[in-house]
């Protein structure tokens, strides 16, 4: 069987890693990278550092517009697959590399599985919303990380070809755990601040991942953001995605910040270090989120909505909305002393999937 897998963005090569140790057994994969992080240490070190074959292509998009980006792949991918004539194609996430991939495939009448379909924030102002949404709704496969995600799809109408199989990210999150405590081994943590004026990073830090453009995209809640931090009581470690890097640099002109070590964004290995050892994580993505609770580490996101629902029990994960003492409180806010659940599965969803493509897949 020939599989081609479409990633794209960070938390995808993280996922891909975990499932091609596994697919690669007894098939035959074809990686498509097609460029959307195209930043060197948000997208070339991942395949170095987790050890996953370099792609076969690489369409290197780049950023754009939500439509010129998507286009692009679309053309790019069709033409991949019409070479390569696969078995299936296997998509990953939320990304408008999920969705290139799922619509070129599905044009071609080629069997689409969609690794954690039936997620919802119930926000279709999210593009990883719209995006996640119209996937399920075009894949032959649906995978599904919880129970959860599995009664969002049945709520709406989709029962046929769906399965829990646990989330991936629980696999990787496993496996590397044990390779980055082997790496660090009573160092440092293995950052590289931009600029000057940063907070000297000792043995306690809280770590900050902020992206969304509800957060980003204008100085108002940016502003917010960082002034919560300021009033904390460790130091920030504050890891700045490319598309946050501009608006990041003209605030620091203005404002002097002391408690923030403003860096360059990490390897994966470097995170689940630096997550390990926090305090807590403040955060709008959605995989830290949950790495969060699978390390036992309180989270605060600043969003509105999650899609990861099960991280909320007990106060493991608040949500609040980019005010800076809203952000504040919930960061400052005791440990949670309840027990998490294992909603998540117990890291063998890579041989789920599998099993999974081995027996619909034909």
């Amino acid at each position: 069987m020939k599989i081609v897998t479409v990633v794209g963005a960070r938390p995808q090569f993280i996922k891909a890693a975990a499932v091609s140790r596994v697919l690669r057994r007894e098939h035959t994969e074809v990686l498509v990278h097609t460029g959307q992080h195209y930043d060197a240490n948000m997208s070339d070190i991942f395949f170095d550092e987790l050890r996953i074959p370099r792609p076969d292509y690489n369409l290197g998009v780049g950023s754009g517009t939500h439509a010129h980006q998507t286009a692009r792949m679309l053309e790019g991918i069709e033409d991949i697959l019409l070479k390569e004539k696969p078995d299936a194609v296997l998509v990953y996430g939320d990304t408008n590399s999920t969705l290139a991939g799922a619509l070129a495939a599905s044009k071609l009448l080629i069997p689409v599985a969609h690794v954690e379909a039936g997620l919802r924030s119930y926000n279709m102002a999210m593009p990883e919303e719209q995006n996640r949404v119209l996937t399920d709704r075009i894949s032959r496969l649906l995978l599904c990380p919880t129970e959860t995600a599995v009664g969002n799809l049945a709520r709406e109408g989709m029962r046929d070809n769906v399965y829990n199989v646990g989330d991936v990210m629980c696999d990787a999150l496993m496996y590397y755990k044990g390779v980055a405590e082997e790496k660090y081994s009573g160092k440092p943590a293995s950052i590289q601040p931009v600029g000057s004026g940063n907070a000297e990073i000792g043995g306690s830090w809280y770590l900050a991942t902020i992206h969304r453009a509800e957060n980003t995209d204008g100085e108002e809640n940016l502003i917010k953001i960082l002034d919560a931090f300021e009033q904390l009581d460790a130091p920030v470690v504050f890891p700045v995605h490319p598309r946050t890097g501009g608006i990041v640099a003209a605030l620091r002109e203005r404002r002097n910040y002391r408690n923030i070590c403003f860096a360059l964004p990490v390897g994966y290995l470097d995170m689940i270090h630096l997550l390990s050892h926090a305090r807590k994580a403040i955060t709008d993505s959605g995989g830290l989120q949950k790495e969060a609770y699978l390390l036992g580490v309180p989270c605060v996101t600043v969003r509105d909505q999650t899609e990861w629902v099960e991280t909320l029990g007990g106060g493991w994960n608040v949500l609040v909305s980019p005010d800076t003492d809203e952000i504040t409180r919930a960061a400052l806010r005791p440990k949670p002393v309840s027990a998490r659940g294992s909603f998540y599965g117990n890291g063998d969803a890579a041989e789920k999937i599998c099993g999974v493509l081995d027996n619909k897949i034909k």
